[in-house]
């Protein structure tokens, strides 16, 4: 007996959750197991298979409604990007089905590849190109325009992409008549049925060349080099894929060309590190900065900032420079994060026999003895630490 499917439990939501908490985890589960950050990996691209045949269903409230009450076997044949399943369905076919994923920002995410199902005659569609990029913070914070040379499959020039010869040009299939299908019937126990299948002579184009070009053997596209340039947005984050529509591969005879994704990378900072919109800066003072307080530099994206320190600042205080850190990607939030520098201060490991005696002169001062207010908030903050 198949094991029972649990479309919340694969997205991590409970049963009350709303649309958006939907989206939003089907998202996080897609950037996790996307076969881009998981080449080869076959448990990461099942994981990333299931999750999309969850989100197929939980997104639809209808869908959703014959799962709560019937579970998978309510939304069998109908769930699943139209009855394929989960297991049984080809990975394009997730990036075509969700489309809009991260439309609204011009990402492909894990589902912008391919744009809206089309309807009527079939079209031959392109095929997509993956790419990957590494970025600065820099070039997250401002976003950024990239040149790629991609190879692929172009339009012939010979043909302009029909696939005749010059002075020729595609004539109706026969067989369907122009329309790229065929009625077949067939008996059953319900009398005659009939179905409609793509034409076995045409594949579904509705023409058909007699006089292929030489060049392209009447295919219509060749192999082929293009300078793409690439608008990468502010904000973009390790995982995400930015999805340009129509820079693919050329399609036969003038189909729908394919997209580009690209997989967004980050490049290391040699002193700042990110979380999410936000950037950490790690302080370190001397004792004499940290007691008397100081003005001093720190990195940022920009370039050099000037901080005050106050007199007496204690170890793991969080200063905060508002509005220093990265953009929030368009659709996706809003505002700008900020620097958060946290401060640490260094002791001393050798002293000298003179600043040993200073040291030792002023360790019967109360004031080099820690009040009860301090030791708490240390305290307080080791049990958040690990709790």
């Amino acid at each position: 007996m198949a094991e029972e499917k649990d479309y919340y439990k694969i997205l991590g939501v409970d049963k009350s959750a709303s649309a958006d908490e939907i989206k939003r985890a089907y998202k996080k589960v897609a950037i996790k197991y996307h076969p881009d950050r998981n080449p080869g990996n076959k448990e990461a691209e099942d994981k990333f298979k299931k999750a999309a045949e969850a989100y197929d269903v939980l997104r639809d409230p209808d869908k959703r409604a014959r799962y709560d009450q019937f579970g998978a076997a309510g939304v069998d044949g109908n769930g699943g990007f139209g009855g394929f399943g989960g297991q049984g369905m080809d990975l394009n076919d997730i990036f075509t089905h969700f489309g809009d994923i991260f439309g609204d920002m011009g990402f492909g995410g894990f589902g912008g590849f391919g744009g809206n199902r089309r309807q009527g005659r079939p079209q031959y569609k392109g095929g997509d190109l993956r790419l990957k990029v590494k970025l600065t913070l820099q070039e997250i914070a401002t976003g950024v325009t990239k040149k790629f040379k991609v190879r692929k499959q172009v339009t012939c020039s010979s043909c302009h992409g029909n696939g005749c010869e010059d002075g020729h040009q595609p004539e109706t299939c026969p067989t369907c008549h122009g329309s790229g299908y065929v009625i077949r019937s067939q008996r059953s126990i319900l009398g005659m049925v009939q179905t409609q299948q793509p034409c076995p002579d045409c594949n579904g184009a509705g023409t058909i060349i007699k006089h292929k070009c030489k060049q392209c053997g009447g295919e219509g596209v060749v192999n082929g080099e293009e300078i793409v340039e690439i608008q990468i947005p502010a904000g973009v984050a390790e995982g995400m894929v930015v999805n340009v529509p129509g820079k693919g591969h050329a399609a036969k005879r003038g189909g729908i060309p394919g997209d580009i994704q690209v997989l967004i990378e980050e490049e290391a900072h040699p002193e700042l590190i990110r979380d999410e919109n936000d950037l950490i800066y790690n302080l370190l003072l001397t004792v004499p900065q940290a007691t008397l307080g100081d003005s001093v530099e720190i990195p940022t994206i920009d370039g050099q900032a000037r901080i005050k320190i106050a007199p007496g600042t204690q170890p793991g205080t969080a200063l905060r420079l508002r509005g220093k850190g990265l953009p929030a990607v368009q659709g996706y939030g809003y505002g700008t994060g900020d620097i958060v520098v946290n401060i640490s201060i260094y002791i001393p490991e050798t002293l000298s026999n003179e600043e040993k005696k200073a040291f030792e002169k002023m360790s019967d001062s109360d004031n080099m003895k820690p009040n009860p207010s301090i030791k708490e908030k240390i305290f307080k903050k080791f049990r958040n630490y690990f709790s």
